[in-house]
């Protein structure tokens, strides 16, 4: 009883269409980056690829490089479907968190014309900022959470 209490509350979601605006925003966004990381559409390198720089260029532990990998990936198809919202939303919000982090040093700004070293942190706090708003909100009207809390 308390399970099914509690899987109730992770899927329950206000009838608001606003979630569902923020949820495909996010997922229309996080999912091409995953798909170059997993299979290496878009210009990517893959999973194996990713892997590689992940673990050995950037020096992160083999078990975060797989779940950002997977954040974006699976978590791009579950924010597009609304599925597991919340636990979406936080794992694409903590690679956000991390990437603006390494990104930090180029500053507050994109790269728009190339003059920066790298990109700056404003499209990650926005990522951030809406993985946030979903955590709260859930997946919104249009979602299958919506549909399983009924």
């Amino acid at each position: 009883m308390q399970l099914i209490s509690l899987l109730t509350s992770f899927v329950a979601t206000s009838d608001s269409f606003a979630p569902t605006a923020l949820r495909l925003a996010l997922g229309i966004m996080i999912l091409p980056h995953g798909l170059q990381k997993t299979v290496g559409k878009f210009g990517g390198y893959g999973f194996k690829g990713t892997m590689g720089y992940l673990t050995g260029t950037v020096g992160a532990p083999w078990i975060f490089a797989f779940l950002a990998i997977l954040s974006e990936s699976v978590g791009g198809v579950m924010l597009l479907a609304g599925l597991g919202t919340r636990l979406a939303a936080l794992g694409v919000g903590g690679t956000m968190l991390v990437a603006a982090a390494q990104h930090r040093p180029n500053g507050f700004f994109m790269n728009w014309t190339g003059a920066q070293k790298g990109e700056g942190i404003e499209f990650h706090l926005l990522a951030v900022a809406i993985a946030v708003a979903l955590l709260v909100l859930g997946g919104g009207s249009l979602s299958l959470d919506a549909l399983l809390a009924g």
